[in-house]
């Protein structure tokens, strides 16, 4: 799959719609490539992780309400109108151009 701005291709990303899967987000990961999506998600943290993040929340449509960098063993404040977190690898939204306001999509095959 795919994460598409405006109609530009701005990494691979998998979609995390199952408790597990949401709950593990990229715990474990030396490095992360591309993207992981989360959805529901109004919070994220990196306890246990060992790189820092790029996270984006979004509403529904997808658009960008707020983008932060967290470090490993840190929480993010609620983003309550948010349906769904981008990650990525810190610094990944600086090379995308990434900003709040931005609209995300996810294209390709899905489950």
């Amino acid at each position: 799959m795919w994460l598409v701005r405006d109609g530009d291709v701005l990494a691979t990303v998998e979609v995390a719609e199952r408790f597990a899967d949401r709950h593990r987000g990229l715990l474990g990961r030396e490095t992360v490539e591309g993207a992981l999506l989360i959805r529901p998600c109004r919070q994220v943290h990196t306890f246990g992780m060992r790189v820092p993040i790029d996270v984006a929340f979004c509403d529904r449509e997808g658009r960008v309400l707020r983008t932060m960098t967290l470090r490993p063993w840190r929480i993010s404040p609620v983003v309550w109108r948010s349906t769904m977190a981008l990650e990525a690898s810190a610094g990944a939204f600086e090379r995308w151009r990434l900003r709040e306001g931005d609209r995300i999509e996810v294209r390709g095959a899905c489950r």
